[in-house]
């Protein structure tokens, strides 16, 4: 049947599914990509309005060296306008690595053998949170298996059980999730214990390639993973996550896909995702995929930039997946977080030595073991403003309020002068005595240039309070 979007296009309904494939490569295969077309498309996204299916797959069938450049440009302008140059930081603790699930390209899979599998104790997460807040971290993605043991009760309890540590001027302020799909009742359950984030990933869109690397347990189900976030939604999550494991289909199709399900979510609920995940397929125990499907570095970098054109006001996350180079290359593309200091193995960052990974002992192989030090050092040093802000989830701001506020772009107002806090903070508590003086330079440089655009009296003011020992101040 010849492609026509009237036709294949499903309309959107509450938690039901949304992807047609057919209407994908439709658009993919039939969309012809001309200087003017690229052109127009960059410029309506850098007036910040989020891009159709159609002028997307234009983007994506840019192939001239030329108009990828330019994509790329055009990207950094726009993370520019909506981001300005801060990124914020976080952390992934890993809760449990149980899994009932049979994914061919996770270590956890429920019948990799060789997985040595592990529950955090609760003492064991008090220690994992208390060193990682002694480093500096004030937000954290708890990550799980899916399994009978991580229900949404016990998912509550450990959320719970993070936000109660405290040690010295540290402390949680953020507890994001990444875990197994739930009811409603389930998600409700999870929401109560005052998450913000909830993440979870199609791994891919294509409903045949899915069948290909799902062999077993509930994620095997489709349609139930793919309308999860709706569930969420209707429980009352409004702040959702979503992303796609680049390396298991065509990284084009992937792409059109995360695109239709940011445009899914803000058809039937008036929200967007707040976040977009793209992790790459990296080394894992025993890991069996299609290698024709693999993304290249180039591919890489180009479906960054298109993301950050597609959808405007969507954070984007990147991982230590990566290596140092690549993040440092994409991170200018609209990378709005990063992690840091990032330690797979369970039970690790409360271990003074732990310099080789263990295959058997992670979900997948990291690419970049900076410290978080390092990591805020280097922000620094390249002109970025590192950010443990919390402010819009503590205040309110997220799902439909939250896009009240950022798409007009008023988010600025916050995101800045609240980074400009929490960065003042990490310097007093955390920093060597190199990085204070640089990381002092870099506000008061932010500050001048916010003359005009924010309260700057009352956000030296609030340093001034810092200093004096006050903490978690936020606009």
């Amino acid at each position: 049947m010849k492609f026509n979007p009237e036709i294949c296009s499903i309309p959107d309904k509450r938690m039901q599914p949304f992807i047609d494939p057919e209407e994908i490569w439709g658009y993919i295969n039939n969309t012809k990509s001309e200087p003017d077309q690229v052109h127009e498309i960059i410029a309506k996204s850098l007036n910040k309005q989020r891009l159709t299916l159609k002028e997307t797959a234009v983007l994506l069938n840019a192939n001239d060296p030329v108009l990828i450049e330019e994509i790329k440009q055009g990207a950094r302008t726009l993370k520019e306008k909506v981001y300005g140059n801060r990124i914020v930081l976080f952390a992934p603790l890993y809760i449990g690595n149980k899994c009932s699930n049979n994914c061919t390209y996770c270590g956890f899979r429920a019948t990799n053998t060789e997985a040595e599998r592990k529950t955090l104790e609760d003492n064991e997460i008090i220690n994992e949170v208390t060193a990682l807040e002694d480093n500096g971290q004030k937000r954290l993605i708890l990550v799980y298996g899916e399994h009978p043991h991580y229900s949404a009760d016990y998912i509550a309890h450990t959320v719970k059980l993070v936000y109660g540590v405290k040690s010295g001027h540290g402390e949680i302020r953020r507890v994001n999730i990444n875990a197994a799909p739930f009811d409603i009742e389930g998600f409700r359950t999870v929401g109560k214990s005052g998450i913000g984030t909830y993440q979870v990933f199609q791994e891919t869109y294509h409903p045949e390639a899915y069948t290909w690397y799902h062999l077993g347990g509930k994620k095997v189900d489709y349609n139930w993973r793919l309308t999860s976030l709706d569930r969420a939604q209707e429980a009352g999550i409004d702040d959702v996550g979503i992303g796609a494991l680049f390396g298991l289909y065509d990284w084009r199709f992937e792409v059109m896909s995360l695109v239709r399900h940011a445009n899914h979510l803000e058809a039937c609920y008036n929200i967007g995702p707040h976040t977009i995940s793209f992790p790459r397929i990296q080394d894992a125990s025993s890991m069996n995929v299609k290698p024709e499907y693999l993304v290249s570095n180039e591919e890489f970098t180009r479906l960054v930039a298109i993301l950050r054109l597609a959808v405007p006001y969507t954070g984007l996350i990147l991982t230590a997946r990566e290596n140092a180079d690549v993040r440092r290359e994409v991170i200018s593309f609209g990378v709005s977080q990063i992690d840091g200091g990032t330690k797979l193995e369970l039970g690790t960052y409360s271990q003074t030595v732990n310099e080789n990974q263990d295959l058997n002992k992670e979900q997948f192989k990291i690419n970049d073991n900076r410290s978080l030090a390092e990591i805020i050092d280097e922000l620094i040093d390249t002109g970025y403003l590192p950010s443990f802000c919390t402010s819009c989830y503590r205040m309110g701001r997220t799902g439909e309020h939250f896009m009240e506020f950022s798409v007009p772009g008023f988010i600025k107002r916050y995101c800045t002068p609240n980074a400009l806090l929490t960065l003042a903070e990490y310097l007093l508590d955390y920093a060597s005595p190199e990085v204070q003086k640089k990381g002092w330079t870099a506000i008061e440089k932010e500050i001048v240039k916010l003359e005009g655009q924010a309260d700057t009296e009352e956000i030296r003011r609030r340093i001034d309070s810092i200093k004096l020992g006050q903490r978690d101040l936020y606009f």
